[in-house]
């Protein structure tokens, strides 16, 4: 009886929030289990539209443009054009060995015992409206904790995408003769 009246108070967000929920989960449900390979980048497009509304729901409207604009765009782009120009066949290989069935099945069992023994043990926090930071989710807030509290790792990190380019231009660059590396 509590569970009927807990759902009779949910609020838009929350319902918005349960929405959005079910239709992640069939996207990523969609990206493993369809035998497709180009209907499993459409649904991993449509996990990665759905996890940018969990962002908008969040109050971080620039991480949500951000996500769809460098994953949904060019990096599910990207896949989409791999796999078309491998024209991989949508033929699944069989697994005659059982052991494997029975392996996937424990972890998988496991890690839903798992998850679902953090859900009941965690206690939702309540938010007191009064102490409440409007400026949560705005690009300002990131920008200043960025250059003034994580200023060396985010430096850091620069210079690891720096040294990445570099090798993979490196590596992509073709030379007359042979290679030394």
């Amino acid at each position: 009886m509590e569970t009927l009246e807990t759902i009779k108070n949910l609020t838009m967000t929350q319902w918005s929030f349960y929405a959005v929920s079910v239709l992640t989960l069939f996207g990523a449900l969609g990206t493993i289990l369809s035998k497709n390979p180009i209907h499993s980048v459409i649904y991993l497009i449509m996990t990665f539209f759905s996890l940018s509304a969990h962002y908008v729901l969040l109050n971080a409207q620039f991480l949500a443009a951000v996500n769809i604009v460098v994953y949904a765009g060019a990096i599910m782009v990207l896949f989409l054009f791999v796999v078309m120009f491998l024209n991989i066949k949508d033929e699944a290989p069989e697994l005659d060995n059982n052991k494997i069935v029975i392996g996937a099945s424990i972890v998988g069992g496991t890690i839903g015992v798992i998850l679902v023994a953090a859900i009941r043990l965690t206690e939702s926090q309540k938010i007191d409206p009064s102490t409440y930071q409007i400026k949560t989710g705005f690009i300002e807030t990131l920008g200043q904790l960025l250059y003034s509290k994580y200023l060396l790792p985010f430096e850091l990190v620069s210079v690891l995408f720096l040294i990445a380019m570099s090798g993979a231009v490196m590596l992509g660059r073709k030379e007359k003769g042979e290679r030394n590396f």
